[in-house]
């Protein structure tokens, strides 16, 4: 979907008010609606945020995880929530891009319905395979999964956070690109999802970095690749898909991003406000080096960039929606 002018307009209309209507908001606590379990990504940016804002605004910011649909309703909710800038969404790819190409009905339209504060953070998928698994079937690299997976077919299984998620998007451009069928297995949200695969229960899962890192680095999951188009700076000696993937792979990438959104209608000078402390916060060094150490890129861009990055974010996941055949009724 186009983004119009009088949307940007709307974003670049966020222009301080007096000293004295800043100071009326906030007065309650704010909610941040994460639309997945606690312990992913999402969940992690956000809760990484929430304490600076508390401190800078002088009232709490309250996690609200609001899983299901592949981010969907958490989405809805707040869309249909009062533009009064005490709820907003930690939004993703999911939700802001691929949903609107991947859902046959959407609970909210993903432009007209919110106004874009900032892009949080970018994160890479990395391709992680349950050890033991890993080991009975002598995968240690890309290649050797596409090996696997090719004399197998339909007997593997990919975990994601949910259908329509880039988690998912990733594992089906993965099988559309190497010809390869594996059954994929929908979780509402990676803490779960992970839970199994680390359990035994599934045998791999294209991931966003910062939640798998902990395991990764303990030994709990082995890492083959990262979906991005460059190497990690948290995992360096770990190639790319595309790296290690052979011919059939040299043009893969899929990574994920998340960022904050209100309800279409929220005071620009709030949004502003919330967006300028969220790249402040995004500097700090301790917050940097933490995200960083994560697999995750710190952004902070300003409403009207947001915009136009949701735009052309849109645009290119629906044809990774189209030729991986993917689709959610």
């Amino acid at each position: 979907m186009t983004i119009t002018r009088r949307h940007l307009l709307l974003c670049t209309a966020a222009l301080p008010l007096a000293a004295g209507a800043q100071s009326a908001w906030p007065s309650k606590p704010v909610r941040i609606v994460v639309p997945f379990p606690a312990a992913g990504t999402t969940d992690i940016l956000a809760r990484a945020l929430a304490p600076e804002f508390a401190r800078v605004f002088g009232q709490p910011f309250i996690i609200d995880n609001k899983p299901g649909a592949g981010g969907n309703n958490g989405a809805a909710e707040v869309a249909k929530s009062a533009p009064d800038g005490y709820t907003f969404l930690m939004g993703t790819v999911g939700t802001h891009a691929i949903n609107p190409s991947m859902y046959a009905k959407m609970p909210y339209d993903h432009v007209k319905d919110f106004a874009p504060v900032t892009l949080v953070a970018g994160v890479p998928n990395v391709l992680v395979l349950n050890p033991a698994f890993a080991q009975a079937n002598g995968i240690q690299t890309v290649a050797d999964l596409v090996r696997v997976a090719k004399a197998r077919p339909g007997r593997l299984n990919m975990a994601s956070s949910g259908n329509g998620t880039s988690i998912h998007l990733a594992g089906e451009l993965f099988k559309s690109l190497t010809g390869t069928f594996m059954l994929h297995l929908p979780y509402r949200g990676s803490g779960p999802a992970l839970i199994d695969l680390m359990g035994g229960n599934v045998d791999l899962m294209f991931d966003n970095l910062p939640s798998s890192m902990p395991h990764i680095k303990a030994g709990k999951l082995k890492a083959l690749a990262v979906t991005s188009s460059q190497r990690s700076a948290a995992l360096p000696d770990l190639p790319t898909v595309a790296e290690a993937g052979g011919p059939a792979l040299k043009d893969y990438e899929a990574s994920s991003w998340f960022g904050l959104l209100a309800p279409a209608g929220t005071p620009a000078d709030i949004v502003l406000r919330v967006q300028q402390e969220t790249a402040k916060a995004l500097a700090l060094p301790a917050m940097k080096e933490r995200l960083q150490a994560q697999g995750a890129i710190p952004s902070g861009m300003s409403p009207p960039e947001f915009v136009r990055f949701i735009d052309a974010e849109t645009k290119k996941w629906a044809q990774v929606v189209k030729a991986s055949g993917a689709k959610v009724d």
